[in-house]
């Protein structure tokens, strides 16, 4: 798969400056290609609950960031003004996250097709994309999916 321009450094420097918390908490992406990302988190004091394990809302920051990393990319290919945002999420837990977490979208597809779409009739698109939490072994501990918006900007 050929790589766009986006790169893991500069989205991980855009993380410092604009999404503070999800820097501090340890969220970080560690690649990203057409239909791909791939983000971790380690479970530490900072980004911990009362259980124990990582805190829910940093999971989400982690699978949030391996979905919007791709549509940032895609965005940024077509050399469209187009905005995004998250409309809905949902997110389901099956184990305690501790240790390090890797969460990873491969829904890239989905988003080429919503932004021709949004191109051609100049009409905002929603699509969801999944990301899943796996620990050390491989056993997934969260699973998060969030519907996106894009549409082209005014003016």
């Amino acid at each position: 798969m050929r790589s766009m321009s986006t790169n893991v450094n500069k989205i991980n420097t855009f993380l410092f400056f604009k999404l503070p918390a999800a820097w501090w908490t340890g969220v970080r992406l560690r690649s990203i290609d057409n239909e791909n990302a791939v983000v971790t988190v380690t479970h530490r004091w900072v980004n911990q609950n009362p259980f124990r394990s990582m805190y829910w809302a940093v999971q989400g920051m982690a699978a949030e960031l391996s979905t919007g990393a791709i549509v940032m990319q895609h965005i940024r290919h077509v050399g469209k003004p187009i905005s995004m945002l998250v409309a809905n999420n949902k997110g389901s837990f099956s184990k305690k996250a501790t240790g390090r977490i890797t969460f990873t979208c491969s829904d890239g597809h989905k988003i080429r097709e919503a932004l021709a779409n949004t191109i051609e009739t100049g009409e905002g698109q929603t699509f969801w994309m999944k990301s899943k939490g796996v620990n050390k072994e491989g056993i997934t501990v969260s699973e998060f999916s969030f519907e996106w918006t894009v549409k082209l900007k005014s003016g």
